[in-house]
């Protein structure tokens, strides 16, 4: 038994689905992108909160791609995993896939990563417990999860001088 109190990325893991109505479509008859990022915000939420049973705020949403549409009539699912832990953020990985429930057929339509954070009652940010890297793939993308986290440091320090400009 594991006793640093570290939990498997498989532990967070969501898995949502959403069918995608008329009043979810824009005037090509395919998901709003912000309708999906919405859904996508959602699920990645569940994912953190499971990790660290704390509430959890949006930090970041970092390479969020669209890779395809996902048409009225058609089922989105979400699969969202906490891919690393830092002291009191977690990056998480979301996919969007579609499925045409006629034919079978099945595509990735998004994908993303963001960043959450874990919040006391009163707001101030919270210890997260680290994660438990059992295969390569997930050493991996732990790996991988660094490196972007070392880089949105650094955009977010670039960020302020456009932010002042903003300001005026």
């Amino acid at each position: 038994m594991d006793h640093t109190g570290a939990k498997s990325p498989r532990d967070s893991e969501v898995v949502m689905t959403q069918l995608i109505l008329p009043s979810d479509a824009n005037n090509l008859n395919s998901a709003f992108g912000g309708k999906v990022m919405e859904w996508i915000d959602i699920c990645g939420a569940i994912a953190a909160q499971r990790h660290c049973r704390e509430v959890v705020v949006t930090a970041s949403i970092d390479d969020l791609h669209f890779h395809s549409p996902i048409r009225v009539g058609w089922i989105a699912q979400l699969r969202a995993r906490v891919l690393a832990a830092f002291r009191t953020s977690m990056e998480v990985g979301v996919t969007v896939h579609a499925e045409n429930p006629l034919t079978g057929e099945r595509a990735l339509t998004t994908s993303g990563v963001m960043t959450f954070v874990a919040l006391n009652k009163d707001g101030g940010r919270v210890m997260v417990p680290p994660l438990q890297l059992d295969t390569e793939e997930e050493r991996v993308a732990a790996r991988e999860a660094e490196d972007r986290r070392t880089q949105r440091i650094a955009r977010q320090k670039e960020a302020q001088a456009w932010l002042r400009v903003m300001a005026r």
